[in-house]
């Protein structure tokens, strides 16, 4: 099984559907899975969502999902009127039958879900929405790395901090760049992988991020693919609801 991992697509859908082609005409996978935050900071929460929908086997629910569904909570001001204004957003459909759909599908994001050796959630093992797990808490936080750790059976993939890689319990962080690109799964010993975020890279990287697992074959390669970032720039400058910051980050991945 070949499964494409995406994560944090944030209503950007220029990134969306680069990588969406991509993965279509380039990387020859058996299913599509969504790590979580559909919605939150980019333009385009409602088309990103119905894509979402028709494209994946199944998504997760992330912070932005959860805070554009029900309530902002702990969000900064700009994340908040941000979350406030992705739900409008699909309250302007005028058809029922659409609207429920939509409703429906966010409704059911799941929490966690699991396959073969797989444990799947937004955040963390331990608070599934909305607990980061950063590269530098391998160094910085042996506690709670240890906690995590102690939820992980043997793999787990997760997003929401945007940035890809692979903790390991030693504890450490391992970028793509420190392997070439590619993780190998090992018979022993646990792991916590992180593909990155599709359309709010925050790893100095404007690129969108995406990985594959190749279950079989024993690995996830990590991929990046460049996409038109001045256009969705452009468009979240438009909307007054949405600060113009969370535009300008996207130029230089942060």
């Amino acid at each position: 099984m070949r499964t494409a991992l995406i994560s944090d697509v944030h209503g950007n859908l220029e990134a969306l559907q680069v990588v969406l082609d991509e993965i279509d005409s380039e990387r020859s996978v058996d299913r599509i899975i969504c790590l979580g935050d559909i919605l939150g900071y980019g333009p385009d929460p409602v088309a990103c969502a119905e894509i979402i929908a028709e494209r994946c086997e199944w998504a997760l629910m992330g912070n932005h999902d959860y805070g554009a569904l029900y309530e902002p909570t702990n969000f900064n001001a700009a994340a908040e009127q941000a979350a406030y204004w992705t739900r409008a957003q699909f309250e302007l459909e005028t058809d029922p039958k659409a609207a429920a759909r939509r409703w429906e599908f966010l409704g059911h994001l799941r929490v966690r879900s699991a396959f073969g050796d797989f444990l799947c959630v937004h955040g963390s093992p331990r608070r599934p929405i909305n607990e980061y797990i950063f590269p530098e808490d391998a160094v910085n936080s042996p506690v709670k790395m240890r906690q995590v750790f102690e939820r992980v059976t043997r793999y787990c993939l997760v997003g929401h901090t945007h940035v890809p890689g692979v903790f390991t319990d030693e504890p450490d962080f391992y970028p793509p760049s420190d392997l070439d690109g590619r993780w190998k799964l090992e018979d022993e010993g646990r792991c916590i992988i992180n593909p990155g975020s599709v359309g709010q890279p925050r790893d100095l990287d404007p690129r969108a991020s995406y990985a594959v697992l190749d279950e079989e074959a024993g690995h996830v390669d990590f991929h990046r693919v460049e996409y038109d970032v001045e256009s969705v720039v452009r468009k979240i400058h438009a909307v007054p609801e949405l600060t113009n910051w969370l535009g300008d980050r996207l130029l230089e991945g942060r």
